[in-house]
């Protein structure tokens, strides 16, 4: 039997109508669901703190509070908390990158004795909760005298067992015989890592460097444990300055959240395509 006879027709292999519309409703419904917070977040920022908490919703005020966006300002250091956030996000992405793709160099291309064995023990930290080891790791900073500043937290969160495992299994797509071209006309494992793979794993760099950024930037826990002085305070750790003791100024509280947001939704649009691209397929290759 020939392979024309074989081959399914064209029609077979399309989805059906009905499936499509079930298909596109419920994304459609996920869609919904997760912009919804979104939304009321906005819609709030555009309130005065008496109107953010009304039954039933309101989600278009009566009167738009533009100021909200120039009084929070004034009301708090916000463009020191932004500045901290940036510095944070961009120093300890910029690491997570540098040592997950070089770890990961090493655990997919160079060979050496019990190299699936230290993978493997060095992936199993991420099924640990960080509640597990955060006092011991709180003990060692304040031993160090690095609590309340921002080398803790660099230190800390400068390598990555995620970083390392999604860089290794890009790293696995890529043929071996390019290193060993490389090897025979005399590069060196830093030159293969640094002039070869590099180059060739864009798009699971721009993901990782974009997963990372995203975590540090919406980190809350760790400036919380290890970041006392106000000066040296996150947007998420400055967004407190709105809770009181016995109450919270709510509008301000959802503009300080649209301002924190719009950096990541820019870098977040900028770079879907590498996003996209580099957890696909680093996903499906193992």
């Amino acid at each position: 039997m020939s392979t024309a006879d074989t081959a399914a027709p064209p029609a077979a292999r399309r989805p059906r109508p009905l499936a499509q519309v079930v298909l596109y409703t419920v994304l459609g419904l996920c869609a919904v669901a997760i912009l919804v917070p979104f939304l009321w977040m906005v819609s709030a920022s555009l309130k005065r703190n008496n109107e953010v908490l009304t039954s039933p919703i309101r989600w278009i005020p009566d009167e738009f509070q533009w100021g909200n966006f120039t009084r929070i300002w004034d009301q708090i250091p916000l463009g020191t908390y932004l500045g901290n956030t940036v510095f944070l996000s961009l120093v300890i992405t910029l690491l997570q990158v540098l040592t997950g793709s070089f770890a990961a160099y090493g655990f997919a291309k160079v060979r050496f004795r019990g190299r699936d064995a230290l993978f493997l023990a060095y992936i199993a930290t991420i099924a640990v909760p960080w509640q597990a080891y955060m006092i011991p790791q709180y003990i060692m900073m304040q031993k160090a005298g690095l609590t309340d500043t921002f080398l803790s937290l660099i230190l800390l969160q400068a390598f990555g067992a995620f970083g390392v495992f999604l860089m290794r299994q890009y790293y696995l797509t890529i043929p071996d015989e390019l290193c060993e071209a490389a090897r025979v006309d005399g590069l060196s494992e830093y030159g293969i890592w640094a002039r070869i793979m590099l180059p060739l794993s864009r798009p699971a760099l721009a993901s990782l460097a974009l997963l990372t950024f995203v975590n540090t930037w919406n980190d809350y826990m760790g400036p919380f444990i290890y970041l006392t002085s106000n000066d040296l305070w996150t947007i998420q750790l400055g967004l407190r300055s709105f809770v009181g003791q016995y109450d919270a100024d709510y509008a301000m509280m959802m503009t300080g959240s649209v301002l924190s947001v719009l950096p990541i939704l820019v870098i977040f649009l900028l770079g879907q395509r590498y996003f996209i691209q580099g957890v696909a397929t680093s996903g499906i290759k193992g």
